[in-house]
């Protein structure tokens, strides 16, 4: 999480654009992340040249030598505020613009930005912020890559905070710990064909593109011969939807940081009657709106048929039935609504899942995980497309702590302590079932049969499920009890004839 000096730093950018007459926070936060993306492009162009200068074959590159500068080492020293604002407004911006080629999907979305900085003076003291700012970053996480891009991640959700409209409609931040723990559960691997259909800055995509480059590093890069699957992690293993062009705009860059050539990130109403695809994808990764209502008339009748619902959430639960292919695996941030409503649809859809598809796992999180935006309890669904059923037990765990105090503040807390941080004991419980299967409903996590969830009307609660244990407690005779209360008071009484006494 951004905290401390870094927070501050952050802040005072973000009061340079207001005072500088950038006041829509969406704004603020697009031409924001313009600017952060010139710099790790050429962030990313050093160590490149850095490879070629250890023999290393480059065979791509961010700028040639012509444009050397229009680099952000190169632009940010410029001392004429007049002369940076040419460079990066002419030159800089629509180097970036064009960045993928004229035919790529990146291009598609970057092609309506505009670079709204009024003055040149303006420009000059962000870029100086910017630059402080992310120096400083730098200098925090020398140490490992991967801090660097998790700190990376914890500015976009800093930035995307500041959003006077973040949590409407249903649409809350997934923290990056909660993502980052579901990628882990899942284990996306080389081949996989992977959605988010409520995309937003491609979170999802992002860390399950960094779990494939840290395990399948050697398998990625030295045994590809042909490197047939290598092009298909750079340009068909990630997809998204999304109906915001910015949220696409910031989507398509941040993957393309991550090493994803050509995003493919589509403008797409995931719901409606023009999103026709099916059976295309072997996982789905998600965290969907949690409310809203839509008219029917909107709704793709496939949806309907499988859930007659107006509820988003819902119907975003038959979408992904219908987009993974059979075997397809899903991991699914859910309201708790979802896993007890007793209304039809609610009904419908747990059994959907249940009978005619596998279910494998509800792992119930706290409600202050989506704070400070909202106190929303939410949980973790996991299922397997079989459309033969399969269900057979169903896994759950009780997470009671997530690494971060559960309060507004949601500072970070002993990440090694279970007590202070379920996480990684979720990870290793998921990863060995079998080890599970002994454990009673008393515990943090165990077994359901489906037979019992069946007779609960598909009941996906924890609570349901969950076994308290009560420990005997013994008390003394009342008789006893009177006796010690009557010696009590009589201490106090000779105590206060003494009080009296001394004070004459």
């Amino acid at each position: 999480m951004i905290t401390g000096e870094i927070k501050n730093k952050v802040d005072a950018v973000w009061e340079t654009f207001w005072t500088g007459g950038i006041t829509n926070p969406l704004s603020v936060i697009e031409q924001f992340t313009y600017l952060l993306f010139m710099r790790q492009l050429d962030e990313q162009q050093k160590k490149l040249d850095r490879q070629a200068k250890l023999g290393a074959k480059i065979t791509a590159s961010y700028f040639t030598k012509e444009e050397a500068h229009i680099r952000w080492s190169q632009f940010k020293n410029k001392s004429d505020p007049d002369e940076m604002f040419r460079l990066v407004k002419d030159e800089a911006f629509m180097h970036m613009k064009n960045l993928g080629g004229k035919e790529s999907k990146f291009t598609r979305h970057l092609e309506n930005a505009v670079f709204i900085f009024p003055t040149a003076s303006f420009l000059q003291r962000v870029v100086a912020g910017i630059d402080d700012l992310l120096t400083s970053m730098d200098e925090k996480n020398a140490v490992k890559e991967e801090s660097q891009r998790d700190t990376m991640g914890d500015l976009y959700e800093y930035l995307l905070s500041k959003i006077a409209t973040s949590g409407t409609n249903g649409q809350f931040r997934t923290p990056r710990h909660i993502i980052k723990l579901m990628v882990e559960l899942m284990q996306p691997r080389l081949g996989d064909r992977i959605v988010d259909p409520a995309s937003g800055t491609a979170g999802f995509l992002v860390a399950s593109a960094e779990h494939i480059l840290k395990n399948q590093h050697d398998e990625l890069f030295v045994q590809f011969g042909h490197e047939e699957r290598y092009e298909q992690f750079k340009s068909d293993m990630f997809h998204g939807f999304d109906t915001d062009p910015t949220m696409l705009r910031i989507a398509s860059m941040n993957l393309m940081l991550h090493g994803i050539d050509d995003p493919s990130m589509e403008y797409r109403d995931s719901l409606s009657k023009s999103n026709t695809e099916a059976e295309a994808y072997s996982m789905v990764l998600a965290n969907p709106p949690f409310k809203g209502s839509l008219d029917y008339s909107e709704v793709a009748d496939n949806l309907l048929s499988k859930v007659k619902t107006k509820k988003t959430e819902l119907l975003f639960l038959a979408l992904m039935l219908r987009l993974l292919k059979n075997g397809g695996r899903c991991a699914v941030i859910v309201p708790d609504g979802v896993l007890f409503g007793s209304s039809t649809a609610h009904a419908a859809i747990r059994k959907e899942i249940i009978d005619n598809h596998k279910l494998e796992a509800i792992v119930s999180m706290p409600s202050g995980v989506f704070k400070p935006y909202a106190g929303v309890s939410t949980a973790i669904m996991i299922f397997r497309k079989t459309s033969i059923g399969g269900t057979d037990q169903v896994w759950f765990y009780d997470m009671q702590a997530d690494g971060y105090s559960l309060d507004d503040n949601r500072r970070e807390l002993d990440l090694a302590k279970h007590e202070d941080n379920n996480i990684p004991d979720i990870i290793a419980r998921f990863n060995n079932f079998e080890a599970e299967k002994g454990r009673t409903r008393t515990e943090q996590s165990f077994f359901v049969p489906v037979d019992d969830i069946r007779a609960n009307k598909y009941d996906l609660s924890i609570n349901r499920y969950k076994e308290q244990e009560h420990e005997e407690v013994s008390y003394a005779p009342p008789k006893q009890i009177l006796q010690e209360i009557a010696e009590l008071e009589k201490e106090i009484s000779t105590g206060l004839c003494k009080l009296e006494e001394l004070l004459g």
